[in-house]
């Protein structure tokens, strides 16, 4: 007998689903979605019945408005913070930064989900970020070998690309940086370079890493743990 297909759900319906999740474990979310909605509404009526007053056509306009904006800033915050438990959720194993890297980078910067170095036995490991704040080393882990590792590819880069600013920033959940903090973090950094020098100082990195490129050892496999993508 073949076998029925199954329809699968729609965007909306898994929206939804997302959403009740997310309510579920982070009650706090739906509270501030729900708040954020009704400020949003809120300004949209008052600035409606100051500008046009009650029952005119312009006011109507701005309830209308307001009614779509709440409806999307609903949405944004119970997106980001479904976003956020899906990191939390994740952080600790390995590869968790690979799969941050993986999910939603800005187009002016340049990175991989693989790590460019890694500890075979305790699997810790470095990733890379490559963009308008120079170049960003992240180390995986909580023990002091992750700083050494750090420190020896800070050293590489500024042989290979002397002049170029290099931040090293740890994720971790003893004193580091938490997983879901790790992009605003990085795109708060100061910007250092060009969109042309990014390109050259990336390429240049690129063809180092590719001449010393090693194997790498089982379980470091970003792909395994790739949270969802944001919806809004």
């Amino acid at each position: 007998m073949a076998k029925k297909n199954r329809k699968s759900p729609g965007r909306l319906r898994q929206l939804i689903r997302v959403y009740k999740i997310t309510a579920k474990k982070d009650p706090t979310a739906l509270w501030l979605a729900i708040l954020g909605s009704l400020l949003v509404f809120g300004a949209s009526f008052l600035v409606g019945f100051l500008l046009n007053g009650l029952g005119t056509l312009g006011f109507w306009l701005w309830m209308l408005t307001g009614t779509l904006s709440s409806l999307l800033t609903f949405m944004i915050v119970m997106s980001r913070r479904a976003e956020r438990n899906a990191y939390i959720q994740i952080e600790g194993q390995a590869g968790a930064v690979g799969a941050v890297l993986d999910s939603q980078i800005r187009r002016s910067w340049r990175t991989s989900p693989m790590p460019i170095a890694v500890n075979a036995k305790s699997r810790e490991a470095v990733y890379r970020m490559i963009g308008p704040a120079g170049v960003v080393l992240i180390g995986e882990g909580s023990s002091a070998r992750v700083q050494q590792m750090l420190e020896d590819e800070a050293r590489r880069i500024a042989k290979s690309a002397p002049g170029v600013t290099i931040h090293k920033l740890r994720v971790s959940l003893d004193g580091g940086i938490r997983l879901y903090a790790l992009l605003k973090t990085v795109y708060k950094l100061k910007k250092t370079m060009t969109r042309a020098e990014v390109s050259v100082v990336a390429n240049r990195l690129d063809a180092l890493s590719n001449s010393t490129a090693l194997p790498i050892p089982k379980g470091i496999d970003p792909m395994k743990v790739r949270p969802p993508k944001r919806k809004a």
